[in-house]
């Protein structure tokens, strides 16, 4: 397979266009660092040239080899995923370079899970900060890319604690700044009901689970968001509360399908009016 691609009497490197006028070399064959190094500079005079503004880099871990090159011709690092590195050079510097930084959030839910007996389902972690206090919480956990909020909370329900649930609604957020790594999360309280009733913890990270009534479960030691989450559980007790339930929408990006979270009782009710209205 060719490793550079030819432009009029000389050869750079392959790259494919991006939808904000940059260019993505997207390399997968190996290459010796003398060679790469010469095609990248003739490579960036001709985007240069054409007015491209952003250049990004895609290495594999087994191009490792070209990183302190990139590098050392004003690439940096942007994001790194387990298989491969992204760098990026802005190659205009009379202009403000426009591209935006990695991602600045990573992505929390918690299950809040009551069953008919007014219990809520508990764990306790296997190490970290609440294992040091012992304290029973919800089953949290990290969504993964690409995946719904709806799915992930129920998944990690799931995986903790053993127990089937389903999808009631989002009941509150938190964000929260210099989390992990330093970056912001976001934390998305959820309520679950349960489809099941037998617990099989998971070993790997939970020490313990059960179902913990209501009234045992509000007389914890609490700090704060944990007393939100137990006032919006009270609340939806008293059924004095509506929560924000997910909308399929048509996506702007992809022919696929993402949800809007709304209030759905109070939409639905405003939604008659409007169709009064437009009558």
């Amino acid at each position: 397979m060719s490793i550079s691609a030819s432009s009029g009497d000389f050869e750079i490197l392959p790259a494919t266009d991006d939808a904000h006028g940059g260019v993505i070399i997207d390399l997968k064959e190996p290459m010796d660092s003398e060679i790469f190094v010469t095609l990248l500079r003739t490579s960036l005079s001709q985007w240069k040239k054409q007015e491209k503004c952003g250049v990004w880099i895609k290495l594999p871990t087994a191009l490792v080899n070209l990183v302190e090159t990139a590098v050392k011709e004003g690439f940096g690092y942007h994001h790194a995923e387990p298989n491969y590195l992204m760098l990026v050079y802005w190659i205009i510097p009379e202009t403000s370079c426009t591209i935006p930084p990695n991602a600045s959030h990573r992505v929390r839910v918690g299950g809040l899970v009551l069953n008919d007996n007014k219990e809520v389902l508990v764990v306790q972690e296997k190490r970290g900060i609440f294992h040091e206090i012992g304290l029973w919480k919800i089953p949290t956990g990290i969504v993964e890319a690409g995946e719904e909020l709806s799915a992930a909370v129920v998944r990690e329900a799931k995986e903790e604690t053993g127990i089937d649930t389903e999808f009631v609604e989002l009941l509150a957020f938190r964000h929260a700044h210099n989390s992990f790594f330093g970056k912001s999360e976001l934390y998305f309280l959820c309520m679950l009901r349960p489809l099941s009733t037998d617990i099989k913890k998971q070993d790997l990270e939970i020490d313990a689970a059960k179902w913990m009534p209501f009234e045992e479960y509000a007389a914890r030691p609490i700090t704060e968001p944990f007393k939100y989450e137990i006032e919006l559980c009270l609340a939806k007790l008293e059924r004095s509360y509506a929560g924000f339930s997910p909308r399929p929408i048509s996506s702007y990006y992809k022919e696929e399908l993402s949800y809007l979270y709304l209030n759905s009782h109070d939409l639905d009710k405003s939604s008659k009016s409007f169709e009064v209205f437009r009558s």
